[in-house]
């Protein structure tokens, strides 16, 4: 039986013309990879991975291998797998399932392909490979040392599973690395998820307003983004500190209700349901477009958009056109699913390489330590993103300052005064 389903093997070359410019973006995973190739800690573990099946994941999937791992892959998005990357993934022996346009009966069958290898760690993105190993092969995390999750929601959830005691093993939140969450997260979301809108619309950004709901870090990176290209950037939020964050960055806040009537484009960022309804939808503009960067599709409630709708249609690759019943149109744009994905090519390598590395720093950690570890979620520590990036500060040729000994003594000096 083949160890693995793509779109199109004949791809292969192209994925592996990718797979090498991500290599040269990505100088301190390639630096990982070159450490470990010989000792390879990771030998007699097998990984099952549910992530974005990208040019960048395909690096890290090369160097979990050269660390010995053995390795079965799927994408945690129906959208975001690229397929000249996957076909070259699988042309040089990966166990992967993954295309791009995946149902969701086809999206969960993919993750039961990698669960049948009985892995020993577990690397999730979302985690819905977690809650599926839970849910339907609750036998098979006995033998799991542990995991590791790489965005904010997937985060949140497997916390609010420890707290109910119904995690089975040990997870390591690598989203709570400040080089992933400040860099990943602000950075490259920013970026990315303007790369979407643009692939998709090719409207001119400047002067539109621009409503980013969830002014978190993902957030945070959008509304700066769009900014710097010259929108007027309206946000949304629930929390008041970061209403305040946003109000003084200089953007306006207000409640969605009211940014609906005058916004331009609209993207979700927040990692909860139902943010745009069916009464957003009835205040918006002729022309609106909009979006989602969150990991899940449910931030956007089509299903309140398609009754409002008398015809649908898509006017452009990833972009949906909704008429309303009274002549309005409205565009979804990445099927109201991660757009930085759906309709590009997500985040940029450089900044992928520290989360990524982080990735792989969870692994070893795992390996090593997994099995006297309690079932919980924990976080990697502070000295490895100082490590991390001071790596990454070192690829890019530049130097900071240290500590002398004496400033350390003042650091420590309670007794120091004015």
């Amino acid at each position: 039986m083949a160890n693995f389903k793509v779109a199109d093997l004949k791809l292969a070359d192209k994925g592996k013309l990718r797979i090498e410019w991500a290599e040269s973006r990505m100088p301190v995973l390639m630096a990982l990879r070159e450490k470990y190739k010989d000792s390879k800690p990771l030998k007699g573990h097998r990984i099952a991975g549910c992530l974005h099946v990208t040019k960048e994941t395909a690096v890290l999937i090369r160097t979990l291998r050269a660390a010995g791992a053995e390795i079965s892959w799927s994408g945690c998005n129906p959208l975001s797998t690229q397929d000249d990357v996957a076909a070259a993934l699988a042309a040089e022996g990966t166990s992967i399932y993954a295309w791009h346009g995946l149902n969701k009966e086809e999206f969960y069958w993919c993750i039961d392909q990698t669960i049948q290898f009985k892995p020993t760690l577990t690397l999730d993105d979302g985690a819905d490979l977690i809650f599926t190993v839970h849910a339907k092969h609750p036998e098979l995390a006995r033998s799991i040392v542990g995991g590791t999750e790489e965005t904010t929601t997937g985060v949140q959830r497997l916390r609010a599973m420890a707290a109910d005691g119904k995690m089975q093993y040990p997870v390591i939140a690598i989203n709570d690395s400040e080089t992933k969450w400040d860099f990943d997260n602000v950075y490259g979301t920013g970026q990315s998820s303007l790369d979407g809108i643009l692939r998709a619309s090719s409207v001119l950004l400047a002067g539109k307003t621009f409503v980013v709901a969830g002014y978190g870090h993902c957030g945070r990176g959008v509304a700066s983004r769009a900014k710097g290209m010259g929108c007027n950037v309206v946000v949304t939020e629930i929390k008041a500190t970061a209403a305040l964050k946003a109000t003084l960055e200089g953007f306006r806040v207000m409640t969605m209700d009211e940014a609906a009537k005058i916004g331009d484009i609209f993207i979700t960022a927040t990692g909860m349901k139902d943010i745009i309804v069916g009464r957003h939808f009835d205040s918006m503009k002729d022309g609106a477009l909009v979006c989602n960067t969150g990991h899940y599709d449910c931030e956007i409630n089509l299903v309140d958009l398609e009754a409002r709708a008398k015809g649908k249609r898509e006017i452009r690759k990833d972009n949906e056109e909704y008429v309303t019943k009274d002549g309005r149109r409205i565009y979804v744009l990445g099927q109201g699913r991660l757009i930085n994905l759906a309709a590009a090519e997500g985040h940029p390598s450089e900044v992928m390489d520290m989360s990524f590395a982080n990735q792989f720093m969870g692994m070893l950690k795992l390996a090593k330590e997994g099995k006297t570890l309690e079932k919980k979620v924990y976080e990697l520590p502070p000295e490895q993103d100082q490590e991390i990036a001071a790596t990454k500060l070192a690829t890019m040729g530049l130097k900071i300052d240290s500590l002398t000994k004496e400033q350390i003594t003042y650091a420590n000096d309670y007794s120091a005064g004015t």
